[in-house]
């Protein structure tokens, strides 16, 4: 890693660290722009195993990685990066899913695209070669823009293989079907969410506020087991409680941001 790379990873962090404690529509936007590399680059790639354009995954990619800026916590230790590329690349998934049962290809131009895999079969023998689509389009009478349209319109038409692959490791590689959660899976990072957004607001609570909580509600004891453990009456461990859950709820309150248009 350059110094130039780990100075932008520390001021990401610091950017990170604010929109936590006090989130805003300006502070966010930095957070983007400072990040849209990690979308552009999950764009590139995805592009390369589908029809869609790149500019629209590059778009669908901000809002994983607006989604990823407002559920990252800092406090966890876990880089940013890895955080935000499963929020980045689901949402463009998402969308080659739902985008796949839109698409609707004109009768002619699905008769057509038949047509000419006859004549590229034939082509092919006759030249010894891979028919360019010039060729192609000529046998079949149209032009050769319209024969692209119509290839690429049912390329898009198909449905993404899961064995295409979407990311490549030193080792290993990475496709479709892996990187889509199905529904146990996403109930279980949700649940993960809560907790720690659950230890987050327990970690602002005083020791001892904190550990009355903890033993009535995690450890099951009774509030007068829990005064002769933490040293203060049962009245005492009552008001604890009752100060420390309305303290957690003001942080866990969710705060909703105005959206840039």
């Amino acid at each position: 890693m350059t110094a130039n790379q780990s100075s932008l990873r520390s001021h990401s962090m610091e950017l990170l660290m604010a929109y936590q404690q006090n989130p805003s529509v300006a502070l966010r936007n930095k957070l983007v722009r400072l990040n849209a590399g990690l979308v552009r680059k999950i764009a590139h790639r995805i592009s390369h195993q589908c029809a869609e354009p790149y500019e629209d995954l590059e778009q669908i990619g901000y809002l994983g990685l607006i989604r990823a800026i407002e559920r990252f916590d800092p406090s966890q230790g876990c880089a940013f990066s890895s955080f935000a590329v499963p929020y980045i690349r689901g949402e463009m998934l998402h969308f080659l899913r739902d985008r796949g049962s839109s698409i609707k290809v004109p009768r002619r131009w699905q008769d057509m695209q038949k047509e000419g895999q006859k004549v590229r079969t034939e082509l092919t023998k006759t030249l010894g070669r891979q028919p360019y689509d010039t060729e192609v389009a000529a046998e079949l009478g149209v032009s050769v823009n319209e024969w692209r349209e119509i290839k690429m319109a049912t390329k898009n038409r198909l449905p993404l293989s899961l064995d295409a692959t979407v990311s490549h490791q030193v080792d290993s590689s990475i496709t479709l079907g892996e990187t889509l959660p199905d529904a146990h899976y996403q109930q279980l990072q949700r649940l993960e969410e809560d907790r720690q957004q659950l230890q987050h607001a327990l970690n602002q609570l005083e020791a001892k506020t904190r550990a009355a909580i903890e033993f009535v509600f995690f450890n099951d004891l009774s509030r007068k087991e829990v005064a002769e453990r933490i040293g203060v009456s049962p009245m005492t461990v009552t008001r604890r409680i009752q100060r420390g859950l309305e303290q957690m709820v003001s942080v866990l309150q969710p705060q909703t941001l105005q959206t840039d248009p």
